[in-house]
């Protein structure tokens, strides 16, 4: 289940720690010139956050996913095993926004959560039930960056330089996303599109477009009248693309397809986990990111000859 509201922003795990640091000094250059003799060992929660340490922490640190590839995290629920794994660890970096809800069984030196302070949706009408999906927005990615960047830095000062400089090309990267994103829309004729999950919800306000959604969240059941209502909208915006997602069985989204003009289904990933054969290939966050432009462009009958993604 998604986070419950609270007025909350801030990470006490992290802020206690921080007056009782006690790991190996590292050497404070950049660059490649590091001492890598005591490497952090940091644990992620999912996807999207592990991309985001990788490429932070770099050669200096140790890192891993608690969530294994292929599994919906929506669903996650982790084994005891897993949470002894995770105790063993320096550093345990997470979204929040509830999307992690068994975070406060995990007992780590330090824990960073990469989405505090932001300024959250919700995902019901009466704004009780926080939408975790701010990944999703390549500008409150930016924010989740420098909040792992600034929490690494935190917890190992001495490589200040070193985190910053990791973090700065990929903020670039996320910048340029954003920029093409806004270009690549002023050609579009749609504004509305067709989600699997309501995952979206960030990436439609920040672009000024209208998300529907076949469910609230992955594990919600669609009944037939909920079908038939988005079937309607689609024939009424004549929107003739239904997304679905990777991880998530795709027949409902095809049923839609099938009883709409021209319809096609295509993926719309909410970029929560990697399939065994993406993970072999090596794509990672960046990549679907831009699939997802790439198709969503479709969808909303862009002239894609002006997308540079």
């Amino acid at each position: 289940m998604y986070g419950q509201n609270s007025d909350s922003n801030g990470t006490p795990e992290l802020n206690a720690s921080i007056n009782n640091i006690t790991f190996t000094k590292l050497s404070g250059n950049t660059g490649n010139d590091v001492n890598t003799s005591h490497r952090l060992k940091v644990v992620s929660s999912f996807f999207p956050i592990g991309e985001f340490v990788k490429k932070i922490g770099g050669n200096l640190i140790d890192s891993s996913l608690l969530i294994p590839v292929g599994i919906e995290p929506h669903d996650f629920e982790p084994t005891i095993k897993q949470i002894q794994n995770v105790s063993s660890a320096d550093v345990l970096i997470y979204n929040g926004l509830g999307m992690e809800s068994w975070i406060d069984k995990m007992s780590v030196p330090h824990k960073i959560d990469a989405s505090s302070g932001l300024k959250v949706l919700y995902s019901d009408k009466n704004n009780k039930t926080i939408d975790p999906h701010v990944w999703l927005d390549p500008v409150l990615a930016q924010k989740e960056v420098e909040n792992i960047r600034d929490g690494l830095i935190k917890i190992d000062p001495t490589n200040r330089d070193y985190y910053m400089n990791n973090s700065l090309h990929l903020l670039n990267n996320l910048d340029g996303i954003d920029r093409e994103v806004k270009t690549d829309l002023l050609s579009c004729k749609k504004k509305d599109f067709i989600s699997f999950h309501n995952a979206f919800s960030y990436f439609a306000k920040r672009y000024g477009l209208n998300q529907h959604s076949i469910s609230n969240t992955p594990e919600d059941e669609t009944t037939p009248q909920h079908l038939a209502e988005i079937i309607n909208t689609a024939k009424s915006l004549h929107l003739n693309i239904i997304y679905a997602e990777e991880l998530i069985d795709p027949r409902y989204a095809s049923v839609i397809a099938d009883e709409i003009p021209n319809g096609k289904v295509l993926v719309l990933s909410p970029i929560e986990g990697l399939t065994k054969s993406e993970q072999a290939s090596g794509i990672g966050y960046l990549d679907k990111m831009q699939q997802n432009v790439k198709n969503l462009l479709q969808g909303l009958q862009c002239n894609q000859s002006s997308s540079r993604l």
